[in-house]
């Protein structure tokens, strides 16, 4: 059973900063350190400084960074820059994007969930984690005792039966607005009618939770919250450690995107189409599809309009060549990965990383040590190429919601980079207090 609850943000109060879009930021694990730079510069009050505060010159441990995150809470805090809102609500939270010529618009709100270990009640991963990311969140939350982005959760309603409660209480409101760094159009609108809050909650309340991305931060929560009751403190039931904050998108949303995640190859020796043939070919079908640029969006577009999981595109960086690829023979998958289902076996990036790399390509050259990068858009694939900065580079399928349901349900995990959902939630539009 889903237990959502509404909460009182913390928000920027805009008389002081100015205008939102200066102020947030996307999630911290897609800022790389020129980024992080320019967002400091970008404004004085930018929640970088809370949610990814850098090292700085005379620091005597790590952890000074925590503690100089804690501080800026407690500033903003206290100097007004942040206010707490008076009453309890949900926040309907839509993003506008376009996508591949498509206009899109994600509606979902953001709230409170109530936390459960994986395994033990209604909300699924879907993807594998990481320890070191799991420490540094951990760190940030007990200096900070606050959740800075909302983790991002779907829920099955064919029906759009709780989106649309929201939705009508929100007409004629005015919306807090951003527009982030890649043109998406963040709004947000505050519902504290408790009728409607109490019809939301009790739409929810049989579905199942599955965490589209966030994994890092909801497990964070969980450790924030055993590492309170190892600590002495007294968790009673309604205590906000018991809670983490989400966003909820219901998975029939129409402005719900899926992406690929692409993968550039290095580690391998120079590859051309004739040599990829030779590595794949008892395992694949395999077609020319051309060379360059032109090459690359004829193999994408072969992948999409087959619109499986078991076809890919394959750039070779010494020729400069494309070839589209359909799998002939899986069978070696049962072997590779025992463990799993037929439904994981099946996922185009499972098929990538074990049946290509792990059996062809490991047969064909041993002694390579291939490592990759993830882009998700196809011209920085096609730039890869034109720099040879990588020896293979392939275009993969994106999953699909009812692969992530599906695979979920069962408590598997699906491999890395599996899902890119696009946009990104802000940092920034609210915060949750866990004191």
């Amino acid at each position: 059973m889903a237990d959502i609850h509404p909460f009182r943000a913390w928000q920027y109060d805009l008389a002081q900063v100015g205008d939102l879009s200066d102020v947030v930021t996307p999630p911290y694990d897609v800022i790389d350190e020129a980024f992080r730079s320019r967002l400091y510069k970008q404004h004085p009050c930018n929640v970088i400084r809370v949610d990814f505060n850098r090292e700085e010159p005379g620091d005597t441990s790590p952890d000074e960074k925590y503690r100089r995150a804690a501080g800026f809470v407690k500033e903003w805090q206290a100097e007004g820059v942040w206010f707490r809102e008076k009453e309890d609500a949900l926040y309907v939270y839509h993003q506008e994007f376009d996508w591949e010529g498509r206009r899109y618009c994600r509606k979902g709100f953001v709230g409170r969930c109530r936390l459960e270990e994986f395994g033990q009640g209604c909300v699924y991963p879907h993807e594998q984690t990481l320890s070191g990311p799991k420490a540094d969140r951990l760190l940030l939350t007990k200096a900070t005792k606050m959740n800075l982005s909302p983790v991002f959760g779907l829920y099955p309603d064919p029906e759009t039966k709780a989106q649309t409660i929201l939705e009508k209480a929100i007409v004629g409101k005015t919306a807090l607005e951003a527009t982030d760094y890649l043109g998406v159009k963040h709004r947000i609108w505050a519902v504290t009618d408790h009728a409607v809050i109490d019809q939301v909650r009790d739409a929810l309340k049989p579905q199942p939770i599955f965490i589209a991305d966030g994994h890092h931060r909801y497990e964070t929560s969980c450790n924030y919250r055993r590492w309170l009751i190892e600590q002495g403190q007294d968790i009673g039931e309604n205590h906000p450690a018991n809670f983490v904050l989400m966003m909820f998108v219901g998975m029939d949303d129409p402005g719900l995107a899926i992406l690929p995640t692409h993968r550039l190859f290095s580690g391998l020796p120079d590859l051309s189409a004739e040599d990829l043939k030779a590595a794949l070919g008892s395992n694949f079908q395999l077609e020319n599809c051309g060379s360059g640029a032109a090459g690359a969006k004829e193999a994408w577009e072969m992948v999409t309009a087959d619109g499986g999981q078991d076809v890919f595109g394959f750039g070779t960086m010494k020729d400069g060549q494309w070839l589209f690829g359909r799998v002939t023979d899986a069978s070696p998958m049962k072997t590779l990965a025992p463990d799993q289902t037929d439904a994981w076996r099946g996922l185009g990036v499972a098929l990538l990383h074990k049946l290509v790399v792990e059996h062809c390509l490991k047969r064909a050259y041993p002694d390579a040590n291939p490592t990759f990068k993830f882009p998700h858009i196809l011209e920085e694939v096609i730039e890869a190429q034109q720099a040879k900065s990588c020896q293979l580079a392939v275009l993969v399928p994106p999953a699909e919601i009812t692969h992530v349901q599906e695979i979920a349900s069962k408590l598997e995990k699906m491999p890395p980079k599996s899902t890119f959902f696009y946009p990104k939630l802000l940092t920034g539009l609210v915060f949750n207090s866990l004191e």
